[in-house]
């Protein structure tokens, strides 16, 4: 600004006075103070969202995953069920087989 005004050109001299004079103002101090803080404000809430969508997103896949190890160990039970009953048939089998050895 200083170099504007060295220029000696009358109409930007009497801006920057004007600019000066405003900026001087409590008024516009308050402004820039508000304005400051906005932007402050701003860039919390701006960070806080992306948080809490990054929660959110975390806390889907999350459930997704349990969901899955629920589809998993029901699975393991069904086939834990299973093995169990080819055990008892399997059994069955020695016992039938050891009972034609012994008829013959």
């Amino acid at each position: 600004m200083e170099k504007i005004q060295s220029l000696g050109v009358p109409v930007m001299e009497r801006a920057i006075g004007a600019y000066r004079h405003i900026t001087a103002t409590d008024e516009f101090r308050e402004l820039e103070r508000q304005r400051h803080y906005t932007a402050i404000n701003r860039a919390t809430l701006l960070d806080n969202a992306r948080r809490e969508g990054e929660a959110s997103e975390r806390e889907k896949w999350q459930g997704i995953v349990a969901d899955r190890d629920s589809v998993i160990a029901d699975r393991d039970s069904v086939i834990a069920d299973r093995d169990s009953v080819i055990a008892d048939k399997d059994a069955i089998i020695a016992e039938l087989r050891e009972r034609m050895r012994n008829a013959k």
